[in-house]
């Protein structure tokens, strides 16, 4: 489901206790200071705290959208709720470290393992 976020596209799933978030790209940074809000609201509507967002599609990873997800965070965590990151980058780990949100989000590598809460780093065969 394509949701109204914006400044942002997104896609919107729900999974079985959680929303799953898609950040496609910014479309008007000017806009994109009220993620959290809507993000907030999606989450209201569908009775779900527990979100995962996929950055996979997203090239770069500013210091705005940093601070809209520690701010979304906040408002899922008074719910008993939580908000995982999966697909980052590289380059947008480094962006989450400079911005000191590493020390809240640990960057999953996918969907799954955001959702069961485990890392498994490649190992050898």
């Amino acid at each position: 489901m394509l949701a109204n976020a914006l400044g942002y596209r997104v896609d919107v799933e729900r999974g079985p206790g959680w929303l799953l978030v898609r950040i496609r790209d910014v479309e008007d940074s000017a806009e994109a200071t009220l993620l959290a809000d809507q993000l907030w609201e999606i989450a209201a509507r569908h009775f779900t705290y527990r979100m995962v967002v996929d950055l996979d599609q997203l090239p770069v990873l500013d210091s705005q959208l940093v601070g809209q997800l520690l701010q979304l965070q906040a408002r899922l965590a008074e719910r008993n709720g939580m908000l995982r990151l999966c697909g980052v980058s590289p380059f947008n780990r480094r962006v989450l470290q400079a911005c000191g949100a590493d020390k809240v989000f640990i960057p999953y590598r996918t969907r799954e393992e955001a959702i069961l809460g485990c890392y498994r780093p490649n190992r050898p065969r």
